[in-house]
């Protein structure tokens, strides 16, 4: 596997710092917030200088029941290609569900979901992964997630999970010791025994992130500093093989430069002090057979309406307020259930910032009442003025400002309908002084 080093995921809000940041080998973005004819400069200017760019992708849903759509590959490819990346990234998790195969109404997560680690949803996830590798132009690798559910009834641990899964596909692994450690604290599993059982040649590169523990239960949530027993998985895995990359996530709460290259520094320690120890001890990486030739039968279409059935019913309790399917911890559901209502709410205030202005303190209890039985279904623009949509329709609240509801209707009727309204000066002139006589 080609060598990256260390490398730090690029975001638009940290993009001066990690320009300036000394060492930074490669970057990793997120597939889907780039548009490949209109690439931002500070990526342009980092691979004018050398530094790789990988394309990271969050919405295959390579786990998911469905085979991959034609259109996310493709753009995945295009996006590849532009940015002429050595490979492509993307998640072992579905991230929809419902829809024709199930005969039941598609549902969004907007969220990584875990995959049930049966024998059936791995035939899935190897055809699933077969059909990516095959529309993809460069190699592809898969992340293992982070969960705070685990399914009943599994048949194979994390690391037989992954190990077959390299062994049948010869797919590389993206192998998130963050993830690692948050299944560890939320499912109870050893993260030392996850790493015995990994072909761990097949690493492309290794994801460190922050997170918090909460009431016994660990949140991925990329906000906040590495915490040490992160950078000890770290040291672990890079005591038994040397890792081709390894790079910093960091998605919101960012810090100074100053703290960011302090975090660099920290997980290149841990890499030094694991190899430092495998030099000591001989240790040695184990032997795989991966190369895509292990057995395993195909997915038919019953074993795929099997899986699709069991995950519409698990996201539909997440999102729909359904009932909890059988075998699940109801109380570990509610947590869940209310992170996805929490992660839509926030990115619905990013993609409609003045949702979240309008409403003062009672945007973020609104939406939560709006989520807890309204599955998303067509992204988070939708999903925005689907909320506004439900808070106009519901009766005002008693002392409720008449001038919020006013804005929130004008607001839903500049963004709704098929055109936008119109923007002659004249249009928003007219619209303009309405806000201001509708406020008086």
């Amino acid at each position: 596997m080609r060598r990256l080093g260390t490398g730090i995921g690029w975001r638009p809000e940290i993009a001066d710092a990690v320009e300036e940041m000394p060492g930074i080998e490669w970057v990793e973005a997120v597939s889907e917030n780039l548009c490949p004819g209109h690439l931002p400069d500070s990526l342009l200017r980092l691979r004018e200088r050398g530094v790789t760019v990988v394309p990271h992708g969050v919405s295959l849903g390579l786990g998911g029941a469905d085979r991959p759509d034609p259109g996310r590959l493709a753009a995945l490819a295009e996006r590849a290609e532009v940015l002429g990346s050595p490979l492509v990234t993307e998640h072992i998790a579905f991230v929809r569900a419902g829809g024709a195969l199930t005969a039941s109404p598609s549902l969004e997560a907007g969220h990584l979901l875990p995959v049930p680690r049966t024998r059936d949803a791995l035939d899935v996830l190897c055809e699933n992964v077969r059909i990516a590798q095959a529309a993809l132009p460069v190699p592809l690798a898969v992340e293992n997630i982070a969960a705070l559910v685990s399914w009943p009834d599994e048949e194979l641990t994390e690391g037989q999970f992954l190990y077959e899964l390299a062994d049948r596909t010869g797919v590389r692994l993206l192998i998130d010791v963050a993830n690692l450690h948050t299944n560890h604290v939320n499912r109870g599993e050893d993260p030392a025994e996850a790493l015995a059982e990994l072909p761990l040649e097949a690493i492309a590169y290794v994801h460190v992130a922050g997170g918090f523990e909460r009431d016994g239960v660990w949140h991925d949530s990329h906000a906040h500093p590495v915490a040490r027993p992160v950078l000890d998985i770290l040291t672990d895995l890079a005591s038994r093989v040397a890792p081709p990359g390894v790079l910093l996530e960091r998605d919101e709460n960012f810090p100074s430069g100053d703290e960011l290259r302090g975090e660099v520094e920290a997980i290149r320690g841990a890499v030094e002090q694991g190899r430092a120890a495998a030099t000591g001890t001989g240790a040695a990486a184990r032997t795989s057979r991966t190369g895509g030739t292990g057995a395993g039968s195909g997915a038919d279409d019953a074993v795929r309406q099997r899986l699709g059935l069991a995950q519409a019913a698990l996201l539909s309790a997440l999102v729909a307020g359904s009932p909890v399917p059988e075998g699940f911890d109801r109380v570990r559901l509610g947590v869940q259930a209310r992170a996805l209502a929490g992660k839509r709410a926030d990115v619905v205030g990013k993609v409609a910032p003045e949702l979240p202005v309008i409403l003062g303190a009672r945007f973020r209890p609104a939406f939560h009442a709006y989520a807890q039985d309204r599955p998303m279904t067509g992204g988070y623009r939708r999903d925005a003025l689907d909320f506004v949509e439900h808070v106009l329709r519901t009766a005002p609240g008693e002392g409720e400002d008449p001038g919020v509801r006013r804005e929130l209707r004008e607001w839903w009727l500049e963004r709704s309908g098929p055109v936008p309204r119109s923007a002659r000066p004249g249009a928003q002139l007219a619209r303009a002084t309405r806000r201001v006589l509708l406020r008086r």
